[in-house]
């Protein structure tokens, strides 16, 4: 049987991340390597170490054991908010975590003192784009109850931009979040030791030193991996775009219409595509679809090859251009985007294959 795949370039992802850490660092700025795009896979997540992070970071409780139980041995952070049904398992499996809510911080200090340790939390704060998050006048208060608990230790505000409302990390709300910092260690006579405020969206601020000082923490991903900044999605000096690839097989290689004959209704998502009239062309069926990858986030590594669209075990593309042609056992190389590399390490039909110095480690 055959399978769709997906390569992954250790050492491109190693020099990515010491591109990226190299860059914080000159800030004063630590990063913590994010692996949630690629299933918390632990290969990956040693690249990232080796190429400087100083902690994994991930979303999922089910990655990081993962990561566990293949022996990285690292600091660990939850980048989601914990459930409450989960604290003693976040308490078990993490050294640190974002926090919101307060009910949450409790049950966390609960476990923590029944394991007889200190859980490490970072208060989240909503500059605006509107995902997880105290809004600022929430957050001294908040402090205040949160600091009173036994096994928790409150190492400093974070903050989380462009991944929902697409607020972009700026002078100004970056300054609001260093403030809140300072009115609280005014308000309550201590230092906290970290502001986290920063993701793969905050590289152009990082390098135009535009931070204030207090900035020292950042959460990166898919700068590391994918190679680019995650405002306008450009991709970053000094790092490769290509170090995650998709190859697929062609199934068929028929000359059809261009576009569809007969009455037309919804496509099996629902939708009613729209196609080019382009008379008869040559239409290649590949074996990768909806259920493996996000249709609208790769693109053909060979610019004459167009994606038409998919279903969910077919993609769609027309090769009509291709001067050499291409012929049924062929197989076409993608790049992907964060969304479609999200969902291509997610599908259990797409085969993973890493590589490190040229040497292929399984898959």
């Amino acid at each position: 049987m055959t399978y769709p795949y997906l390569t992954i370039d250790l050492d491109k992802i190693e020099h990515n991340a010491r591109a990226i850490v190299g860059l914080c660092a000159q800030h004063g700025i630590e990063v913590a390597g994010v692996t949630k795009v690629t299933c918390g896979n632990p290969d990956v997540a040693a690249a990232m170490l080796r190429g400087g992070v100083t902690a994994i970071a991930d979303s999922r409780l089910e990655n990081i054991q993962r990561l566990r139980d293949a022996g990285i041995d690292t600091r660990y952070m939850l980048l989601r908010l914990p459930p409450l049904s989960g604290v003693a398992q976040v308490v078990a499996s993490v050294a640190v975590s974002l926090n919101s809510e307060l009910p949450v911080l409790r049950g966390l200090s609960q476990a923590a003192t029944r394991r007889q340790r200190i859980h490490e939390v970072i208060v989240m704060v909503d500059l605006g784009d509107l995902r997880e998050g105290l809004w600022p006048d929430e957050v001294v208060p908040f402090m205040g109850d949160a600091l009173a608990l036994d096994g928790i230790r409150v190492l400093g505000l974070g903050a989380n931009l462009a991944c929902f409302g697409g607020v972009v990390p700026d002078e100004n709300n970056m300054r609001r979040l260093v403030e809140l910092t300072h009115e609280i260690e005014r308000t309550f006579k201590i230092q906290l030791a970290c502001v986290s405020a920063l993701n793969s969206s905050g590289l152009a601020l990082i390098a135009a030193g535009a931070l204030p000082a207090r900035v020292n923490h950042a959460r990166i991903g898919e700068a590391i991996v994918l190679g680019r900044e995650t405002v306008h999605r450009k991709p970053w000096p000094g790092t490769d775009q290509d170090a995650c690839t998709l190859y697929a097989e062609v199934l068929e290689m028929k000359a059809k219409p261009s576009q569809p004959v007969g009455t037309r209704g919804e496509d099996a998502f629902g939708h009613v595509p729209e196609f080019a009239a382009r008379g008869l062309r040559q239409r290649a069926l590949l074996n990768v679809g909806r259920e493996d990858i996000d249709v609208h986030g790769i693109t053909p590594r060979d610019p004459r090859i167009e994606v038409l669209g998919a279903s969910s075990g077919y993609l769609v593309v027309d090769v009509g251009d291709v001067a050499a042609g291409v012929r049924v056992g062929d197989e076409l190389a993608f790049d992907l985007n964060y969304s479609a590399l999200l969902r291509a390490m997610t599908s259990v039909y797409v085969k993973k294959r890493l590589f490190r110095a040229g040497v292929c480690l399984g898959g």
